[in-house]
């Protein structure tokens, strides 16, 4: 018999580091920067990894995606333009997002407008990526019913044989960029009384700070 965990047991103190506004850089993208930096070179388990939570009807939907750049200011990711959680964008454009590096205690929340990057940015980040993900693009019809996996299989086959050397980008794939309105910085600290700071725009072009409550 399976043993069962007690789940509402399991917990984790944390205590590496605190947060407070005067430690934050003035602009948020710029904290983000300095954080993301910080994961990557603590070796964190994927650390570009974000959650992001769309809505359509009213009812929210969320997945994992990962983060492929910070463009003027923007959040840049890319999917298919078809898929589920492309057809909510397009229906409401208003997004967050959630990053959570357990290896230093942090997280970060997002929340902003997104929109559709230039199919120039598109083309260029389609041309970098490896060449059996570039196929694998024209093989997903993403978010679609699938029979079993040798469909899938024979697809990718048959876009490798008819694009041979180079891949052009399919029409309905390419990239998002959100531009944040609200910006949250999460520093895990003992007893659950964790360090909170949040950016909001100021009116003025730049963005404000405060502490939140636990």
């Amino acid at each position: 018999m399976t043993k069962r965990h007690d789940l509402a047991a399991i917990r984790q103190d944390y205590s590496r580091q605190s947060l407070s506004p005067e430690d934050c850089l003035p602009d948020p993208l710029a904290q983000f920067s300095r954080w993301l930096d910080e994961a990557i070179a603590a070796k964190a388990h994927e650390p570009t990894a974000m959650h992001i939570a769309t809505v359509e009807d009213g009812r929210p939907s969320a997945r994992m995606v990962l983060l492929k750049g910070i463009e003027d200011g923007r959040f840049v990711f890319y999917s298919n333009y078809e898929s589920r959680k492309g057809r909510q964008l397009a229906g409401n454009p208003f997004v967050a997002l959630t990053f959570f590096w357990p290896e230093l205690e942090r997280s970060v929340r997002v929340e902003g407008r997104v929109e559709k990057v230039s199919a120039e940015t598109s083309d260029a980040y389609f041309a970098s990526r490896p060449y059996q993900s570039r196929v694998g693009a024209w093989a997903s019809l993403q978010s679609q019913v699938l029979d079993g996996t040798a469909t899938l299989v024979a697809r990718a086959a048959g876009f490798a044989a008819k694009y041979v050397t180079g891949v052009p980008r399919p029409p309905q794939w390419g990239g998002y960029q959100v531009t944040a309105d609200r910006v949250e910085f999460w520093q895990g600290r003992p007893s659950r009384l964790h360090d909170r700071v949040l950016y909001l725009p100021d009116g003025n072009g730049g963005w404000g700070k405060q502490r939140l409550y636990p």
